[in-house]
């Protein structure tokens, strides 16, 4: 494990700094299923899918399988893209649901072109930008991994990236490769002004440039600093690392606050709202 206050990138490759040991954390610690489930709910809701349509993603970084987790309550399916075999090898045998594949996206996705409606992806592109042996060159890597995901993409289809940029120039060098790959699209910042809860989101549209979401505030949805907890059992994350009912009034109110945010018409919230409806007579 790093030292406090170092980046995970500068201490090696992500597929010996993800050994078994990081692989346990993010199945036992109820902080990282929770960051890790909030952000890929960002994700979704920046990838606008349509409406009650299963859709075939990608998830570049799945590690765990906790992304991919969310993926599938939402009713989607998936493959899921990592380089350490340790994480996908806690992620088999939680039984995630999505088809999972070793690889390197600096050296290009390996799928035929149009195969996925989408992609998400979470902390995980800010790896490309460190040379980990001399042969690694970042700009390269990082223009190997866009041009190749611009090919896999259905044209008209977005990806969101979640990630940690270290500096503007970092980030600069990432979206300078995502448009040289084709891709438009652009930055959406949550909680900027939040030392713990700011996020970076890259928006990529795969076709013609499209509106640009805008990012969250404190006064929309401020987060809470809460302890790590540990657990010795794998509990059903599903139900564990979310309270709400599924088709309940909770559930309903936060789908159509979500589908509110992502700048689409929903109509407005009643007592009737989430209410179940008695059989005919």
């Amino acid at each position: 494990m790093a030292c406090r206050g170092r980046r995970p990138e500068h201490g090696g490759p992500p597929e010996l700094f993800y050994d078994q040991n990081e692989a346990r954390k993010y199945v036992r610690n109820s902080r990282m299923i929770d960051v890790q489930t909030k952000m890929t709910e960002r994700a979704l809701e920046l990838l606008c899918l349509p409406e009650g349509q299963p859709c075939y993603l990608l998830d570049i970084g799945c590690g765990t399988g906790l992304s991919g987790d969310q993926l599938t309550d939402e009713g989607h399916y998936w493959v899921g893209m990592d380089i350490s075999p340790a994480m996908l090898d806690a992620a088999l045998n939680r039984e995630a649901e999505g088809d999972l594949l070793l690889g390197d996206m600096g050296r290009g996705i390996p799928f035929r072109p149009s195969s996925f409606d989408g992609c998400i992806s979470i902390s995980a592109v800010q790896w490309l930008c460190n040379a980990n042996k001399k042969s690694d060159i970042p700009a390269k890597r990082l223009y190997c991994f866009f041009s190749s995901l611009y090919s896999v993409l259905v044209r008209g289809a977005r990806a969101v990236l979640q990630l940690y940029p270290e500096n503007s120039e970092q980030l600069e060098l990432i979206t300078t490769q995502a448009t040289r790959a084709g891709f438009t699209g652009g930055v959406v910042v949550d909680y900027p002004n939040s030392a713990k809860a700011k996020k970076f989101y890259l928006c990529l549209f795969s076709g013609p440039s499209a509106f640009l979401p805008k990012g969250l505030s404190e006064g929309e949805d401020g987060e809470e600093a809460t302890e790590s907890k540990f657990t010795k059992d794998r509990a059903p994350y599903r139900l564990a690392r979310r309270g709400v009912v599924k088709k309940s009034r909770e559930w309903v109110l936060e789908k159509k606050e979500r589908r509110r945010r992502q700048g689409k018409e929903v109509r407005p919230d009643t007592q009737y709202t989430g209410r179940k409806r008695r059989p005919r007579f």
